[in-house]
């Protein structure tokens, strides 16, 4: 018996990388997959159908189930047609794992706007539009389910040269936490693991140089496929941090600060005052 026997799973941006171990991760507990992917470059243009393809068959050759959907995750109409993929393939939904991303870099003077907007759009309005397509799709059915997605360290810390990707995994962050409360009723789930791997988004970053095995995709999935089966019941709202084999978690800490016994503050004070107001 698999962890997932009899569950229908949607992975967005699962034609390669972490998505793609996801996917078989998935598999091989029993789940039935849609394997969602543009197949596009890694800046997001272009689109093939070849990258889910090739998942697919791969899936299949392992004895799996799956079917393949080629829309963008980044508007209303794409993401109702990943849905309706899995109910046409297999007749309900039970896990989504938000994981489709793109990479458009620049330092902040040199970002243009059709830059900033395309990474908004693929991460953080990707996983709005899916989610709650999903979503409804599962309060409907009755019996709970479980959402998955994928912010990053660098939403959580900021990045040097990635305002638009820092931006949009920052908002996932945020959309977890609200999600999974107006969830909670309905027995969904929501969750999202902050991933650091080696993969084509990574590949020519100096701080994995080298690192290709201690940081494989491989390590991430094991953490989804426990958010995704029963194992995690009563787990919503938590970020989880991978990086190789460490697993953590993320979460937001206000310092002691200080309360002024009357009266309103004066900028002076608060200059008089900042090291006990930002000491941690």
């Amino acid at each position: 018996m698999g962890l997932l026997d009899g569950k229908v799973a949607i992975i967005t941006g699962s034609g390669s990388g972490i998505g793609r171990q996801h996917a078989i991760a998935m598999v091989k507990e029993g789940a039935k997959v849609v394997i969602n992917d543009l197949g596009g470059t890694r800046d997001g243009s272009g689109s093939s159908s070849k990258a889910a393809d090739v998942v697919v068959d791969e899936i299949k050759k392992m004895g799996g189930s799956a079917a393949a959907n080629y829309d963008s995750v980044a508007t209303i109409q794409g993401a109702a047609n990943i849905i309706k993929t899995a109910m046409s393939a297999f007749g309900r939904l039970d896990i989504v794992v938000n994981n489709a991303g793109i990479l458009r870099d620049k330092t902040l003077l040199k970002m243009t706007e059709e830059e900033f907007d395309i990474v908004i759009a693929v991460h953080l309005k990707g996983t709005f539009a899916v989610t709650q397509a999903a979503a409804k799709v599962l309060k409907e059915q009755g019996q709970g389910g479980r959402i998955i997605n994928t912010t990053s360290i660098a939403g959580l810390m900021g990045n040097f040269g990635q305002t638009n990707y820092s931006a949009a995994k920052g908002g996932i962050y945020s959309m977890t936490k609200t999600d999974a409360m107006e969830l909670e009723k309905a027995g969904i789930t929501v969750n999202a693991v902050a991933p650091i791997a080696y993969t084509r988004m990574t590949e020519d970053l100096p701080m994995f140089a080298g690192q290709e095995k201690d940081l494989a995709p491989e390590h991430i999935s094991p953490v989804v496929v426990f958010l995704a089966s029963d194992l995690s019941k009563g787990i919503t709202g938590k970020i989880f941090g991978v990086q190789g084999r460490k697993i953590y978690q993320f979460y937001m800490k206000m310092t002691d600060g200080v309360t002024k016994s009357e009266g309103m503050w004066t900028p002076k004070e608060i200059q008089d005052n900042i090291n006990k107001i930002l000491a941690e």
